[in-house]
């Protein structure tokens, strides 16, 4: 493993649970989550790929895919794509298992929806469960709460 991404080795590996997503515009929904995270030989950064369904009926809800790339001074960048036509760079911190983000740049599509911020914080506690919490910007409404999750490893490490 690249001695870069020594930061973030904790997130290696695939995790599942469930999450709550609410917002003005939308009816509240509850969701199951699957994300991986996966470092390259050599490369100072990991893979990440991120999908979700409904709980309900299990038809699939949201998906998306990009790089982290932690720097030695406890920064961390990520790149991410959505499906939707959003392509998102967010910045942050990483302390200890605290990851706090912020979006600085969102590029979108012709055809997707509007997103004006979005903010993510993740937090793995001392019994292994990676806790999450998105805040969104979008629709006309002002950066709020969107998606909570609990999710714990399935494998890897």
């Amino acid at each position: 493993m690249h001695p870069d991404v020594e930061s973030i080795a904790f997130l290696l590996g695939a995790w599942r649970g469930e999450g709550q997503g609410v917002y003005p515009t939308i009816a509240s929904f509850a969701y199951g989550e699957e994300i991986r995270f996966a470092a390259l030989p050599g490369k100072p950064f990991l893979a990440y790929q991120q999908r979700t369904w409904a709980l309900d009926d299990q038809r699939p809800l949201h998906a998306e895919t990009g790089y982290w790339r932690p720097k030695p001074d406890g920064r961390l960048e990520v790149v991410l794509a959505h499906p939707t036509g959003i392509a998102e760079i967010e910045e942050g911190t990483v302390d200890g298992t605290t990851i706090d983000l912020t979006a600085t740049s969102i590029g979108l599509s012709a055809t997707a929806k509007e997103v004006k911020g979005l903010s993510r914080r993740f937090e793995l506690d001392g019994d292994g469960v990676l806790r999450y919490e998105v805040h969104l910007a979008a629709a006309g409404q002002s950066l709020q709460g969107h998606l909570t999750a609990e999710l714990r490893r399935v494998e890897g490490a």
